[in-house]
């Protein structure tokens, strides 16, 4: 086991909690769903700085700046017993009492250096859990838990910042938008940032706070659990601009067709899911699924404005059968997430909505159960930017996801550190890890690192 001691952990408040309007942030049934979900995780390596630039400190002041415009991670998540219709309500109390800032551990580990994080062919240590905060926490712990997580663990010869946070709170692109401004501040740039654009209530006909049935909250006993699941290992694969040009190419020439164009997303989702399932001993009868998180602000009707704040993602899902999948070429795949993902339209992002709302129904397993391997979960995106985080001793050298949803067939997508190159972090079952190297058809399009 990695020896990471914690040194220190502090909670980091706000300069200033001064601004109106800040009182509540209600819960669309989309972050409502999310109440059983680990709090995602993400991490960046970076060489390490000269111990005399005092750079801890400045990164917690720094942090209490960024916190002053991203207010809503300084928060706290709220549970509103309504004994009228024995259902209850959540929302996030962002008022200078309710502020209850964000967790700052700083750790350490004297014996481990970069280069035992950056493995050989992307291998992922085991030790990296360690190296994350906020393990084992969903969402519902944000009534006691800050709504975000940062660890900050020296090595020898790198440091590595990480951070957990609330999906309920805030979606991939809003957290990335708040670690961009903290690097800034962090290094020295101006202070000057527009204030925070929240995402609103734009759900016409629903009424805030929702009523959720007090059953629907009660989160399942461990005791319920017949078997252990079967064990995961993690893999970082790269694909090299040329690899992701090629698969894009190949997969619009399958499908033959000059009015759809599949994406380089597409053809590489595509790839990762025929690939996983291939080997993961289902029969061809059963269904497989391909979730993918989309980012719906610019797809509702008004759209909302790109870089709002808070969680507008949605998870679509392309079904089909393992037969079908394997039968067909990777462009027939793809096809199926195209359509997925073009059917992701503000009409079916309200009526959905408020089908919810009329009977509530609440996933206690989060983005899939562990003891099963019929899916693939591509989130986050390689148009995050990552290797743009120079908190003032140099941009990251590497982006690693945390052990949070760790499912069968999580796949975390960040950009390379190559323009128009993508890593992508998979967890998968051991005995379909090893299947997958051991696949030709597979690493044709991968690039060995």
């Amino acid at each position: 086991m990695a020896d990471v001691t914690v040194i220190s952990s502090s909670i980091v408040r706000p300069q200033n909690i001064n601004q109106s309007s800040r009182t509540k942030i209600h819960l669309t049934p989309f972050d409502l769903n999310l109440l059983y979900v680990d709090y995602p995780q993400r991490g960046l390596l970076f060489h390490k700085p000269d111990p005399e630039t005092q750079f801890i400190s400045r990164l917690k002041s720094s942090l209490s700046t960024a916190l002053e415009i991203y207010f809503p991670f300084s928060g706290r998540l709220v549970k509103v017993e309504n004994p009228e219709d024995n259902t209850v309500s959540f929302y996030i109390d962002c008022d200078e009492h309710g502020s209850s800032g964000a967790k700052f551990v700083h750790a350490e580990s004297k014996s481990l250096s970069v280069s035992d994080i950056l493995q050989p062919h992307g291998s992922v240590p085991d030790f990296m859990s360690h190296f994350f905060p906020s393990v084992g926490v969903n969402s519902t712990k944000g009534l006691t838990e800050p709504l975000l997580a940062l660890q900050v663990t020296e090595m020898k010869d790198g440091v590595f910042i990480s951070f957990g946070y609330n999906h309920m709170v805030a979606d991939g692109a809003s957290i990335w938008n708040f670690f961009n401004t903290w690097s800034k501040i962090c290094s020295g740039g101006s202070n000057d940032h527009n204030p925070l654009k929240l995402r609103g209530w734009f759900l016409d006909g629903i009424s805030f706070p929702i009523h959720i049935p007090a059953s629907e909250t009660v989160a399942p006993s461990p005791s319920q659990e017949v078997s252990l699941p079967p064990t995961t290992k993690e893999r970082v694969f790269h694909f090299t601009k040329r690899d992701i040009s090629c698969l894009k190419a190949k997969a619009n020439r399958e499908i033959g067709s000059g009015d759809l164009v599949i994406s380089s997303l597409q053809a590489l989702s595509a790839l990762l899911w025929r690939s996983i399932i291939r080997h993961s001993g289902m029969n061809r009868e059963e269904e497989t699924h391909c979730k993918v998180a989309v980012d719906l602000r610019q797809r509702l009707n008004p759209p909302l404005d790109k870089e709002c704040f808070g969680n507008v993602n949605i998870l679509g899902v392309a079904t089909v059968t393992v037969g079908e999948l394997l039968d067909h070429q990777m462009g027939w795949a793809a096809l199926q997430i195209n359509k997925m993902v073009r059917s992701q339209t503000d009409e079916k992002y309200k009526t959905y909505a408020k089908n919810w709302v009329r009977n509530v129904k609440i996933s206690k397993t989060g983005d899939g159960s562990p003891m099963v391997c019929d899916s693939v979960v591509v989130s986050s995106s390689p148009w995050f930017d990552v290797y743009g985080n120079d908190f003032g001793w140099g941009k990251p050298i590497a982006a690693r996801a945390g052990p949070g949803n760790s499912i069968s067939g999580k796949l975390v997508l960040f950009q390379g550190t190559e323009e128009g190159s993508i890593d992508v972090h998979a967890t998968l079952w051991s005995h379909v890890l090893v299947n997958l190297l051991a696949d030709k058809e597979f690493f044709e399009n991968v690039t060995i690192t």
